[in-house]
């Protein structure tokens, strides 16, 4: 019998196969944190989301399959071309099964991309557009933590019903701020509300006064942050310092991290408005895990690092259940089991790849109320995931066209 010649373009096709063969029967199951470890979201993100990974591999009992878990990292240094090229290699030569993380947005987007091609898992818990979930979602991701909806949902709408009724925007210059800020505008206009102006800073601006001064003079009443990390600390230091708050006059840090808490210090903090989906003093859960996370990072947990957590231990959850490492067969399965971890009860993966989980709206407290290291936050609200998040038909999600 005759062989069929291959053509110089089937030898490539072929070729091109290979490495994701090879990674799917490896004898290990890898798992890579794609994360910011020296720049603007390390405090965030970096070592945190590693120890996290880690503990939910430990966790599980450190095998899959009957294959070893094994955790790597690398460094995008908030570039979308750097992580596109750690995504690449990771799939094709090193036969990364998944990767967790990802902040910066637009990173995620080119990632998210990268893994679809491949038929390999994306978690995503440090970006936020809730466009990941809308018209870029994919069959192969799974959007963890929070997103701008919900944000804007939860904290943006507490603003308006405190008499916030006129805005302007601080926003960082890229997919995420955009998201936020369109995502809380529209929050805005539904209840009544006006935007009178917005300015877009690039990221990471040392100096922010220009855009806090122009946010002065457009006398509205709430000032929004839709920026991230280090620049909304720049941003809520630099107000305070030029004394543009008081007088009617509030700020509010769309996307506030613990971290950028810590960083600013609760005398200039103090009185701030924001969105969290886990705080570490919660339950009695959150302060077990809490204090296990910081005897192996030696930092207070983000709720970045505890949605790396919850994503890890639901995926290798649903693998098990699978019986299987093939990335559409395993999101489909965490899609049919709910998410259950020390800081989400009864969630779900939703078809978009949103997990419903609540949001909680907290408030910053003064120095004199805190008592205790890290004891940052009062609990003002409680909103059900299904409340916070988008509604899934609202979303523009071609997954579900294509179902309907």
């Amino acid at each position: 019998m005759m062989l069929p010649k291959l053509t110089l373009a089937g030898l490539v096709a072929v070729w091109l196969h290979l490495p994701s063969a090879h990674a799917q029967s490896s004898a290990t199951i890898k798992i890579g944190v794609l994360a910011d470890m020296s720049g603007l979201y390390s405090d965030l993100s970096g070592i945190g989301s590693v120890a996290a990974t880690q503990l939910a591999v430990e966790d599980f009992g450190g095998t899959v399959l009957g294959r070893k878990i094994e955790v790597v990292s690398a460094d995008h240094q908030n570039k979308p071309d750097i992580g596109s090229n750690i995504a690449r290699q990771w799939f094709d030569q090193q036969g990364v099964n998944a990767i967790v993380d990802v902040p910066v947005s637009s990173i995620a987007f080119a990632v998210q991309q990268i893994a679809r091609e491949r038929n390999r898992v994306l978690l995503i818990s440090s970006s936020g557009s809730s466009d990941l979930t809308g018209k870029s979602c994919s069959p192969t991701s799974v959007h963890w933590t929070y997103d701008t909806y919900a944000l804007a949902q939860t904290a943006g709408k507490a603003m308006i019903r405190e008499g916030g009724d006129t805005w302007f925007f601080i926003t960082a210059d890229y997919a995420f701020g955009h998201a936020l800020e369109r995502d809380t505008s529209a929050i805005i206009k539904a209840n009544g509300g006006q935007v009178l102006g917005f300015v877009r800073h690039p990221q990471d601006t040392p100096d922010l006064s220009s855009f806090l001064l122009k946010a002065q003079a457009s006398t509205a009443k709430v000032i929004g942050l839709a920026n991230a990390g280090g620049d909304t600390i720049n941003s809520i230091k630099q107000a305070n310092e030029f004394g543009i708050l008081g007088g009617g006059r509030r700020i509010i840090g769309l996307l506030t991290y613990i971290s950028d808490v810590h960083g600013m210090g609760l005398k200039d903090a103090k009185g701030l408005i924001l969105a969290s989906a886990f705080y570490w003093d919660l339950t009695n859960e959150t302060r077990a895990w809490t204090k296990r996370f910081m005897e192996r990072s030696n930092k207070i947990p983000t709720m970045a690092n505890a949605g790396d957590y919850g994503g890890t231990l639901h995926y290798l959850k649903a693998m098990k259940e699978a019986g299987t490492d093939e990335a559409q067969a395993v999101v489909r399965k965490m899609k049919e089991i709910p998410v259950n971890d020390f800081f989400t009860k009864n969630g779900i993966v939703r078809e978009d790849g949103r997990v419903i989980r609540n949001m909680y709206l907290f408030q910053v407290k003064s120095p004199e109320e805190s008592k205790y290291a890290y004891d940052y936050y009062k609990l003002l609200d409680t909103i059900p995931g299904e409340q916070a998040f988008r509604p899934l038909s609202e979303g523009g999600c071609p997954m579900l066209a294509k179902k309907s």
